[in-house]
């Protein structure tokens, strides 16, 4: 079944399957107890030098959470355009989304958030345990950079305008970050005030990523998801 779902991308002409990482994984986990109860069950009539050998895999563990981001799946999305009155198949259109939902913390800014703290840990401009991060966010930036600090040891604080969700507030709190509120009428601004403030309060133990400055935050796109949507499509796409 698993073999059938992975070489065909649809079955007649209903609906289309999509061979999941779990699906390749129990695949090949099958076909390895196959083999070895084949072999076991074979080697008594054939003898000993019949015995199929099998490659050690090498496992695919990651040290830690962070080194999760990126590299995630792209999707095709022709349905939108047929939807649309697109004939794809004369124009020879093709649609494909990538799955950021698919990261650590289902955002594109799991990318940004680990590339800023990742750059000013190799300038020495951050240390685990001594500095705290200070940093305006409307929400999923900050929920990045709280799961970054978290993971790596920093104390966090995030400024956000208290028009900002119950739920992006629970989120930052459970990832172990300091929430703090501004006035609705002073919005983003009003963080970035309060953030500033903090920040001098802090003096040499605090340090503010900047994430609308920084230029850690473009750089990981260009360095992993172009390169991987350009790796994923065979260069095919649209510039």
């Amino acid at each position: 079944f698993f073999l059938h779902v992975c070489n065909n991308n649809r079955v007649k002409n209903t609906h289309t399957l999509f061979c999941s990482p779990l699906s390749h994984f129990i695949f090949e986990r099958a076909s390895m107890i196959m083999l070895r109860l084949a072999a076991r069950s074979l080697s008594p009539r054939l003898g000993k030098a019949s015995v199929i050998s099998s490659t050690v895999r090498s496992l695919n563990i990651a040290a830690r959470p962070s080194d999760l981001v990126g590299n995630t799946p792209l999707l095709d999305l022709n349905i939108i355009l047929k939807n649309h009155g697109v004939d794809v198949d004369k124009t020879g259109t093709r649609l494909v989304g990538k799955l950021e939902s698919l990261g650590p913390c289902s955002s594109v800014k799991d990318r940004l958030g680990r590339s800023m703290i990742d750059e000013a840990e190799k300038a020495g401009l951050i240390t685990p345990g001594k500095t705290t991060l200070v940093e305006p966010t409307s929400g999923n930036t900050g929920i990045a950079l709280a799961f970054i600090a978290r993971e790596r040891g920093y104390r966090c604080i995030l400024t956000m305008p208290e028009t900002m969700s119950v739920e992006r507030r629970m989120m930052l709190l459970a990832l172990g970050a300091e929430v703090v509120l501004t006035p609705k009428e002073t919005a983003v601004p009003g963080a970035l005030a309060k953030a500033t403030e903090i920040l001098d309060e802090l003096g040499d133990n605090g340090f503010m990523l900047q994430q609308f400055e920084n230029p850690a935050n473009p750089k990981i796109h260009r360095e992993t998801t172009g390169p991987e949507i350009w790796r994923d499509t065979d260069g095919e796409i649209d510039i």
